[in-house]
């Protein structure tokens, strides 16, 4: 996809963080914008510091666990714009602890939030952006569905089902020959909130988590981490850069591509490799 000027986007998780640079990016680009989230003020704040710039954008509430509030976001988008031309299934939510510690709340929060939301994002939009003639589909997955990290499973396991879901649409469409995209955006560190995502957990009817020293000590350590990891607009930037290009694979982090390799070397002596340093 080629040009920008006036066609529609949506943007999950777009309150803040890789959502709202990439809602940012599409604006500037002369896109109608729609932003949805499920943190009402932080969204508010979004949609109006949009506004002052000159951009055409809305917000929509929207909790993307609940399957019926991601087909009332396609609903009022084609209601106020008429199309959707690209679609950023880009929320995402992480709980830490041993598989042996974590709830099956805790899954069903981090994998209605990670997996189903995109599951459910892509079969609703998908229809709206062909009908468009033309546009793109992104899912947010992660270095995480590389390769697993310890201590997040149910995270781990969405992300590597959002690199399944995505590769699976690309092959649909080229198969019919279709003019849609389709990219899968996996980061490594960049400096969002992801660390705080259980201040939005009650608003899913899922409830609380138990505060573990597990997940003090993942919040302890990857909080620091993520702080010092990339900026959310450089992420945006790389996004719009593949929406252009047509790109498949979205790798902020290049140095991933030595750790897969690695990965791969160990599939043939049969071990596990992990880590950049394995």
């Amino acid at each position: 996809m080629k040009q920008f000027k006036d066609r529609v986007a949506v943007v999950t998780g777009a309150a803040s963080g890789i959502g709202l640079a990439t809602a940012t990016c599409l604006a500037t680009e002369g896109m109608n914008v729609v932003l949805a989230d499920i943190q009402e003020d932080a969204l508010e704040t979004a949609v109006s510091k949009l506004k002052k710039s000159g951009h055409e954008v809305c917000g929509v509430l929207t909790d993307v666990s609940k399957p019926d509030q991601i087909q009332a976001l396609a609903d009022e988008t084609v209601a106020r714009y008429g199309k959707v031309n690209i679609v950023h299934n880009n929320a995402g939510v992480v709980r830490a602890g041993s598989l042996e510690e974590l709830s099956l709340e805790d899954w069903d929060w981090v994998m209605n939030v990670d997996l189903w939301s995109v599951i459910h994002g892509v079969r609703v939009f998908l229809p709206l952006v062909k009908a468009s003639g033309e546009g793109h589909i992104i899912n947010t997955a992660s270095s995480a569905g590389l390769q697993a990290t310890p201590n997040i499973g149910p995270y781990n396991v969405a992300k590597f089902g959002v690199i399944a879901l995505t590769e699976t649409l690309k092959l649909e469409l080229e198969e019919v020959g279709s003019p849609i995209g389709a990219s899968v955006l996996c980061p490594g560190a960049v400096a969002t909130r992801i660390c705080e995502s259980d201040r939005n957990r009650e608003a899913t009817g899922v409830g609380a988590g138990i505060n573990s020293d597990t997940e003090k000590s993942f919040k302890a350590t990857a909080g620091l981490i993520v702080n010092a990891g990339l900026a959310p607009a450089q992420v945006a930037e790389l996004v719009v850069a593949a929406i252009r290009s047509g790109a498949f694979w979205i790798l902020p982090h290049r140095q991933w591509i030595d750790v897969m390799q690695k990965r791969v070397d160990g599939m043939e002596s049969g071990g596990l490799v992990t880590g950049f340093g394995g």
